[in-house]
């Protein structure tokens, strides 16, 4: 008997198992109706049946082998939308890859009992019948995974969002302990310490946010206005100096600063990149921020001495979720107040302003990062873009 045929022929039967073993997969407490366990099952191996008929040119045979199938996943297939479901019901990835495991056995042991004998027609039947398998597999991995980054991102989202109350509260208390008349000089350092580690706490929510936007299909939020570079870098430089009072800094502009930018964007941009750098540095150096513009650009360099960065991390060091690898010693306190996002983040306003951002790290010149930001770009992005209510950046 045919493969096809045979599960035509024995869909029940393969459908319970699918069951026992669904349920083998949950916790005994848990009383999921046997609808939700089996799912898409049926409409998965009606789909199986259907791609083994199917004839297939060799180049065909050949994309599928080796996963190279023409098109994105398709999302509306029963694996697609069973690899979704089973994230939401919480399933894990290996427990949704155990049910095709299991799947594959099933079928292929039940069937070896009524296969025909060995022929080219029967090792065809096998090898589409794995093919299918493996597709669908993919297909619900590729769903479930997609669900689940989309959970996750929310919950950021949800949870960046929801600290910024007591925040609040805590910075409004630090103001309150700072003021001259209250308290004694020992509450007012704390008070000021307190409102130090309020703006770190503030910079690092906005970071979360601000990925939570981008992975959840968003954008950053972008309102182009006149301004002048020089401000908006003496600003950043501030912010970083009350964050880090220990810590040397050196600012140096040259040429025509004046542009259209967000500032406020572009003010956190430079922010994160004199954080991190403070975290990297060494006691030998200080912290300099240098902006130069011409005619064609303007170039903003932020640069630390310390541990040098490998190369290999130079590769990802703009990833989220990522924190630096140095050589030698750590930075200071760099694990600490850093959740791996500023450079992140930093990258997406650069480009959003249609800039670039790279970064060098040598003995001789030490860590340096690069922002550029053409004035070409930066011009087109204001004739063709159109500002909303809220102040959303939309290209045209």
């Amino acid at each position: 008997m045919k493969l096809s045929a045979f599960i035509t022929a024995h869909l029940k039967e393969i459908l319970f198992e699918w069951d026992i073993f669904a349920k083998s997969l949950i916790p005994a407490s848990e009383n999921v109706p046997p609808l939700i366990l089996r799912d898409h099952a049926r409409e998965i191996l009606i789909e199986l049946m259907a791609d083994i008929d199917t004839d297939q040119s060799p180049a065909q045979q050949k994309e599928k082998s080796e996963g190279q199938v023409a098109g994105e996943i398709d999302r509306s297939s029963a694996a697609a939308i069973h690899g979704a479901l089973r994230q939401a019901i919480g399933f894990t990835l290996i427990q949704l890859t155990s049910e095709y495991r299991a799947l594959r056995a099933t079928v292929l042991r039940l069937w070896m009992p009524h296969m025909p004998p060995y022929t080219a027609e029967t090792a065809r039947d096998i090898i589409r019948f794995n093919e299918a398998i493996d597709q669908a597999l993919a297909e619900s991995v590729v769903t479930y995974s997609e669900n689940a980054d989309r959970t996750r991102d929310t919950f950021l989202a949800i949870l960046g969002h929801d600290l910024r109350s007591p925040l609040f509260t805590l910075s409004l208390a630090a103001d309150y302990l700072t003021r001259p008349a209250i308290g004694t000089t020992e509450s007012r350092h704390m008070g000021a310490r307190v409102a130090r580690s309020t703006a770190n706490m503030t910079a690092m929510i906005n970071d979360l946010l601000e990925y939570a936007r981008t992975q959840l299909g968003g954008r950053i939020p972008m309102t182009l206005e006149q301004a002048d570079l020089r401000k908006i870098c003496q600003a950043a430089l501030d912010d970083a100096q009350a964050g880090h009072p220990g810590c040397p800094f050196k600012f140096d502009g040259s040429g025509d600063l004046g542009g259209v930018f967000d500032a406020p964007r572009l003010q956190q941009l430079f922010s994160n990149l004199l954080n991190n750098a403070v975290q990297y540095r060494s006691d030998t150096h200080p912290v300099t921020l240098a902006a130069s513009g011409d005619a064609e650009a303007i170039t903003v360099r932020v640069c630390n001495f310390g541990p040098l960065i490998p190369a290999e991390s130079l590769q990802a060091i703009f990833d989220p979720m990522v924190q630096l690898s140095v050589e030698g010693k750590k930075g200071k306190g760099a694990p600490s107040s850093s959740m791996g996002l500023g450079l992140f983040i930093a990258r997406e306003i650069t480009e959003a302003h249609g800039g670039t951002i790279t970064v060098e790290s040598t003995e001789q010149a030490g860590t340096v990062f690069t922002v550029t930001l053409p004035r070409a770009k930066a011009a087109a992005l204001t004739a063709s873009s159109l500002i909303d209510p809220v102040g959303e950046l939309r290209m045209a």
